[in-house]
């Protein structure tokens, strides 16, 4: 089974030059922890609910910051037509939960998450899949562009 048959196609997408307070709205009225930043359909970077905590708030800055100065622009992600077991596994290895979607020629495409990668590709491995996202690992960085 290949990534672009389980992941989700509809990516709400911020730009580096909106602010902070854009996405935090975004954010908010989706239910959603992280938003892909890209200009045109290239990912450039990922703002998080916490980045939004970590590096403008807790740095005294306010709603007016733009996504581009406070957003993680180390970004992983992976490829709509690599397997699934392969992509949950890497997940599973680096920590994350959820992982952008790109083709072949980098344009992002969808989102794909960790749970729905393991239900539908093992239903029993759920449990070891967010097992591995959770289990503690060392140190994490909150410097920009680290700790995604």
């Amino acid at each position: 089974m290949r990534v672009e048959e389980i992941m989700t196609a509809h990516v709400h997408l911020m730009r580096p030059e909106q602010t902070v307070e854009e996405a935090a709205k975004v954010m908010a009225k989706h239910d959603l922890g992280f938003l892909p930043v890209a200009t045109e359909d290239r990912l450039v970077g990922i703002i998080t609910d916490r980045d939004i905590t970590v590096r403008v708030i807790a740095e005294g800055r306010d709603g007016r910051a733009r996504i581009g100065d406070v957003m993680s622009d180390e970004v992983k992600y992976c490829y709509s037509d690599q397997d699934v077991e392969e992509v949950r596994a890497n997940m599973g290895d680096i920590q994350l939960r959820r992982l952008p979607v790109v083709s072949r020629e980098k344009r992002l495409v969808g989102i794909v998450f960790l749970a729905d990668a393991a239900r539908k590709f093992d239903p029993g491995a759920t449990g070891e899949s967010l097992s591995d996202v959770t289990e503690a690992r060392g140190e994490h960085s909150q410097e920009k562009g680290k700790g995604q």
